[in-house]
């Protein structure tokens, strides 16, 4: 993997020891840091995850982010991970194009990839989830089906299970921190993308 621009993440996990005292349970770097190989220069962070609703809290159990590398979270669970997205050069917008699908493959989720002739981005994705996206570092566009929405450091998006894309036009890299919570679609909305 190359070098990232950016600095390394440093997690801390919090826990419970015998007698119910906090203590930090793991302290270092992230075990999961994975670039995709087809589009490269784009790195997944894996922080954590959670597989349920109430989240179980407790002691320290088994790391969440060990494994292979998957987009949505777990069924009624939640994910945070930083995504590292390189500057697209008119070389690199080609290389998506062809590989998309192979890209959502290698992140556990090829159904999420849309990608069509004509789409307005070559990696243009929807899962079923409200996702929390913040800029970190570097400026990204959000690109949906008929809007862009320029952001920068300090830009927040709630993406709702739309389709969409990240188009990193910037000529410097990127990082941005999501988490992902998982949903269901509302049966009109079902309805409609079913039929599309």
């Amino acid at each position: 993997m190359a070098a990232s621009p950016f600095p390394p993440i440093h997690r801390v996990v919090t826990g419970h020891d015998a007698d119910g005292k906090a203590v930090v349970a793991q302290q270092g770097p992230l075990p999961t840091v994975v670039e995709v190989a087809a589009v490269p220069g784009t790195v997944f962070h894996e922080v954590w995850s959670t597989a349920g609703a109430p989240a179980p809290v407790g002691r320290a159990g088994a790391d969440p982010t060990l494994g292979p590398l998957v987009l949505p979270p777990p069924r009624h669970g939640t994910r945070i991970r930083f995504v590292d997205i390189p500057p697209e050069t008119p070389a690199s917008l080609a290389a998506m194009a062809a590989h998309a699908k192979r890209a959502f493959a290698e992140i556990g989720d090829a159904q999420a990839s849309t990608t069509a002739a004509g789409a307005p981005h070559p990696l243009m994705h929807r899962t079923e989830t409200v996702d929390y996206g913040v800029v970190i570092e570097g400026e990204i566009t959000l690109v949906l089906d008929d809007a862009e929405v320029a952001l920068r450091p300090g830009s927040v998006v709630v993406q709702r299970g739309t389709n969409h894309a990240w188009a990193n036009r910037s000529g410097r890299p990127a990082r941005m921190l999501f988490v992902l919570v998982d949903g269901a679609y509302e049966a009109e909305l079902q309805a409609r993308l079913g039929a599309a």
